[in-house]
């Protein structure tokens, strides 16, 4: 009798917390929490995400399974995400479960890196970015790729009035892009007839695994990994597939500089390059040892190359395709490129891009640039965990070792941050009334990250979106087809789900 009284009181007790939780935005439902309604919605998780924020006040505490490690907060508050990333920062990093997700694959590069590691990495990304070199490097492969790539693909299809998938495009361009600037490699994956590039796709196969982590218990998936099994196989294989290509760079680069025995030509400029052989710096010549080892140079160049090519190819998929759907903003555009430029061509019908002195008249088309990134940043969620307890500025209080979620892509659909028209593509937002470009805080529009682990190659994404969005743009006029459905995908990096299929016509100012 009294183990019948015991469990019918536990009964009372777990219906009386799911009555009472019943009306919430998801249901916290006894033994597994909340994950039902989270599943659920796994496949429109950006939206659902946003619209539980929007129900809850800009913050909410999920509750996983009773015994998971799936509890976290999430917000979109501006005074939460200034007291996590500035004035507390010291009290949040990236966490044991972080890494052990990314660590398979990212190593112990700069994403992944906390304390001396990550000052010391950030020093020498410094460094690269600041180099004498670099801007000529970047503006140079940029401007080839895009002659040699992009126009050729684009005048084909405008000639041959075939369907072409932008986004498609756009991922090649910047995976060579990054290639090329990080490890002096270029893999020729933007051509007319599309190769496939195995080690391309296999970094696109991490990236899903990686994201599959997130959303799956960590003993689910690490029992996956120890069986060899599933998704988990697939990252593998994947990351053997990719570690083949930054090896062989390593070697490749390191052959090369025994042989020469001195400093690489400026044509061969790359971050290998420059870690190898041109940094200087005391305190990095300090750790030289380490830094030399392939294992270093392997994580410090995927980490970049991640960061240089799938974050900016999203970006511009998205800007593209808001200029196309509003025509009255690629006007605008259109006339301060004529106005500022003189809308001169290259006269060899071969279009024209453009160089970065000219980009930095553009104010407008920088606006709508950031607009573009307001509405779908390329990183539509950041990760960190708390060391010890904290209070929020909105009253919630946070445990020790509890995992805390910001989301851009939700901050840029709040009204409360950007006012009723929040949903709505306006670059005039980011314009002054005198015409120039306005500052808005960090901690509203965090695209880039803010505080201290702000995105050091912030000024490198835009004049990149900037010189390739001004090119497409000015040559060519693309319409998105009819009918074609476009939707975020589930991702670390927001891409479109369904890719950018567009139809391509050749503008007739040239």
């Amino acid at each position: 009798m009294l183990r019948l009284a015991f469990l019918f009181i536990i009964f009372l007790w777990l219906s009386f917390r799911w009555w009472r939780n019943r009306s919430s935005v998801i249901i916290n439902w006894p033994v597994v929490g909340m994950l039902p309604g989270l599943s659920l919605n796994s496949s429109r998780i950006h939206e659902f995400l946003t619209y539980v924020l929007q129900q809850c006040g800009g913050t909410f505490a999920f509750k996983g399974p009773w015994f998971g490690s799936l509890d976290f907060l999430v917000t979109s508050n501006p005074a939460n995400v200034h007291h996590i990333l500035r004035k507390k920062v010291f009290n949040y990093h990236k966490g044991l479960e972080f890494k052990e997700i990314f660590a398979e694959s990212f190593g112990d590069g700069i994403f992944c890196a906390d304390g001396d590691r990550w000052k010391t990495q950030r020093r020498t990304i410094h460094s690269f970015i600041k180099d004498s070199k670099f801007e000529e490097a970047v503006e140079r492969i940029i401007q080839r790729k895009v002659s040699q790539g992009i126009f050729v693909i684009l005048e084909h299809f405008s000639e041959q009035r075939e369907e072409v998938d932008m986004q498609d495009v756009l991922k090649r361009f910047m995976f060579d892009f990054a290639c090329l600037l990080m490890l002096g490699f270029d893999s020729n994956s933007l051509s007319i007839d599309f190769p496939q590039v195995p080690y391309k796709q296999a970094y696109y196969d991490m990236e899903e695994v990686l994201l599959q982590r997130h959303v799956k218990p960590q003993w689910f998936w690490k029992l996956q990994k120890w069986l060899q099994i599933g998704e988990e196989r697939k990252m593998k294989i994947s990351s053997e597939i990719f570690d083949r290509l930054l090896y062989h760079c390593i070697s490749r680069e390191k052959e090369l500089l025994n042989r020469s025995k001195t400093p690489m030509h400026r044509d061969d400029f790359d971050f290998l390059t420059f870690m190898l052989v041109e940094d200087n710096n005391q305190e990095e010549r300090e750790m030289s040892a380490f830094k030399k080892s392939e294992k270093y140079a392997r994580d410090m160049a995927l980490n970049l190359l991640s960061a240089g090519s799938e974050t900016v190819s999203s970006g511009l998929t998205w800007f593209l395709w808001l200029v196309a759907t509003h025509p009255l903003i690629e006007k605008s555009i259109l006339e301060e490129m004529k106005t500022n430029l003189n809308g001169e061509g290259d006269g060899d019908g071969k279009g024209r891009h453009f160089s970065f002195e000219e980009l930095s008249k553009l104010n407008y088309l920088h606006a709508a640039m950031c607009e573009s990134l307001r509405l779908y940043p390329p990183v539509p969620f950041e990760h960190t965990v708390s060391v010890g307890s904290d209070t929020l500025p909105s009253g919630h209080q946070i445990g020790k070792n509890t995992r805390v979620i910001y989301s851009p892509y939700s901050m840029g659909r709040m009204e409360e941050i950007w006012g009723g028209d929040c949903l709505e593509f306006k670059p005039e937002r980011w314009i002054s009334n005198k015409g120039e470009l306005g500052d808005v805080s960090p901690y509203r529009f965090t695209a880039f990250n803010a505080g201290p682990r702000a995105c050091i190659g912030k000024e490198l994404a835009m004049v990149e979106m900037k010189a390739v969005g001004a090119a497409v743009i000015w040559n060519y006029s693309l319409q998105v087809v009819e009918n074609h459905p476009i939707l975020p995908s589930n991702s670390i990096v927001l891409h479109m789900k369904h890719g950018l299929k567009v139809r391509v016509l050749k503008r007739s100012h040239l």
